[in-house]
């Protein structure tokens, strides 16, 4: 919490510790007489259970935060979590869509009832913006500035920035902020205060959820004949990684996407092959020489 940790990442943080300290207790011992071997046994233990290197990652840096806590308050005086080497995470490269594929996935959306022209929204704006999805579920409507097609995002941290969106998203926002759009989903009485002012919201009048909107990606990819299993992110990915291809500045997508460091977003810039030989085949000016 001092660290401005979000409760989603405080509750992962929690489980690690308390599989931690489960799983030292059999070895009798506990956080206040644990041994660096202790630590070193229990990632192995996550590994064999066939935890993603991720997840190892971060229960290792929980632990980790948690001795030297106990060392600073003088609690323990030692730390036996410093002569642990850490956890290596593969770098991947995120995986984006074409842009035929992100044309076939925002064309995929028909209708003009509520609820499409909701998901209409919902994508287009995840696409305009590289917003997080949590980011997208937490809009209250006084983050959004329509006239000048600017809304304001809190990220990891709360970290507040102020994100652009364009003219489609911006239409397809409109239209969802309509009375016949997001009105027509407005209950007789909220349930909670807050989800007067969400954004984007549910089939009863409740705020968006993440689950509800993983499911409308989903959706609508299945509808547009991707087979790939997408989720919310990948729209984050795309939009990152077209915008490297067509020459914007590193600088100003780490600051699009929240990132603390540009070192984070440099990953972006291994783009797909395939998104490389299509720019290169349209950009070249000989790419299609005899062809």
């Amino acid at each position: 919490m001092e660290q401005g940790r979000s409760p989603r990442t405080i509750e992962a943080y929690s489980r690690d510790l308390l599989g931690y300290e489960e799983f030292i207790s059999t070895r009798d011992h506990d956080v206040f007489s644990a041994t660096s071997e202790d630590i070193e046994q229990y990632i192995l233990f996550l590994r064999s259970t066939g935890k993603a290197a991720k997840s190892v990652a971060r229960s290792f840096a929980a632990i980790r935060m948690l001795h030297r806590y106990l060392s600073d308050e003088s609690i323990r005086t030692d730390n036996p979590a410093s002569s642990v080497d850490g956890v290596k995470v593969p770098s991947g490269i995120p995986k984006a869509l074409s842009e035929d594929d992100i044309d076939r996935l925002l064309s995929s959306v028909g209708g003009v009832d509520s609820f499409a022209l909701r998901d209409r929204a919902l994508l287009e704006f995840l696409y305009a913006t590289g917003a997080r999805i949590s980011e997208v579920c937490g809009l209250s409507l006084g983050d959004i500035d329509m006239e000048s097609g600017l809304v304001r995002l809190f990220g990891k941290g709360s970290k507040e920035r102020v994100v652009p969106f364009g003219s489609l998203a911006a239409k397809a926002m409109q239209e969802w902020l309509s009375p016949g759009g997001r009105g027509m989903l407005v209950p007789q009485q909220w349930a909670r205060r807050d989800f007067a002012d969400a954004v984007f919201l549910g089939a009863r009048g409740t705020r968006l959820s993440r689950q509800a909107a993983w499911g409308i990606v989903r959706k609508y990819a299945q509808r547009a004949g991707l087979t790939e299993d997408l989720s919310p992110h990948v729209l984050r990915h795309s939009c990152a990684t077209h915008m490297l291809v067509h020459g914007a500045d590193l600088r100003i997508v780490q600051e699009l996407l929240g990132h603390a460091s540009v070192s984070t977003t440099q990953v972006y810039t291994k783009v797909d092959n395939e998104i490389l030989f299509a720019m290169y085949a349209q950009s070249h000016p000989r790419a299609r020489l005899g062809s």
